[in-house]
């Protein structure tokens, strides 16, 4: 199986994404898509991180990683067959391959919660160096489980950074401060925001006494290392229940 195999059999054709959903894209960055999940999908999702949270307790994110102020969950992809559809969805890929030209792979598929009084990053990128435009190497989905609103440490993007050519480090004296050209992605739970990983982004502080739930399914290159090694961490019911299109996109 090959790439447009899998994603043909997943249900993406060349016109998932309207032209304009791919010009937004290319142009921003970064594509908001409403209504992915539905409010069912959103609450169980959101009770079961809830509860593989406590479960784990201090080893929760310790696949990949953890941060203060943060909760993190990792390798998502054996924890519920819930999670399937944050690599299988058609719009979800769709986007991705748009960005990546129709050569992906899962790298990881987390979750992360924002605490109260925590959750600021400094703006940055998902990739080591800067890219030209066009060429890029990964791409990420933010898949809300509570609204993302200005308060609540929502994630902040340049748009057209992506563009640049450029990190932030490199032209900001300090990343964790605001850009000029900044936008909040403020939108309602259900919502899936695609953004390429090179475009400019970081978590804002959240200034609210609940916790910001989201989960992350970034994708890369074929040719790229996973963040997760997904064959290593594969379960034998995980990779029996998947279809060959799922196996493929997480490259098992």
């Amino acid at each position: 199986m090959d790439a447009r195999a899998a994603l043909t059999a997943l249900g993406v054709t060349d016109q998932t994404l309207s032209p304009d959903e791919k010009t937004c894209l290319d142009q921003n960055g970064y594509l908001p898509l409403p209504n992915i999940l539905s409010a069912e999908q959103v609450a169980y999702l959101g009770r079961r991180t809830d509860e593989l949270a406590a479960l784990e307790g201090a080893d929760a994110g310790k696949e990949v990683h953890q941060e203060a102020g943060t909760t993190r969950l990792s390798d998502l992809v054996n924890k519920d067959p819930v999670f399937e559809v944050c690599f299988t969805h058609p719009r979800v890929l769709a986007a991705i391959s748009h960005v990546l030209r129709g050569d992906l792979k899962l790298s990881s598929l987390n979750y992360r919660a924002a605490l109260p009084g925590s959750g600021l990053q400094g703006l940055h990128a998902d990739w080591g160096g800067a890219v030209a435009p066009g060429d890029y190497y990964v791409c990420n989905s933010i898949w809300l489980l509570d609204d993302f609103t200005a308060f609540n440490g929502a994630t902040r993007v340049v748009p057209g950074s992506n563009r640049s050519g450029q990190l932030p480090k490199d032209v900001m004296p300090d990343p964790a401060q605001p850009h000029p050209s900044e936008v909040i992605l403020t939108a309602p739970a259900g919502t899936v925001v695609i953004f390429n990983s090179h475009t400019w982004h970081g978590g804002t502080l959240n200034r609210t006494d609940r916790p910001r739930r989201g989960l992350h399914s970034y994708f890369t290159r074929r040719d790229q290392p996973q963040q997760l090694d997904q064959k290593a961490y594969l379960r034998p019911e995980t990779y029996a229940r998947l279809s060959p299109a799922a196996r493929f996109i997480l490259d098992v």
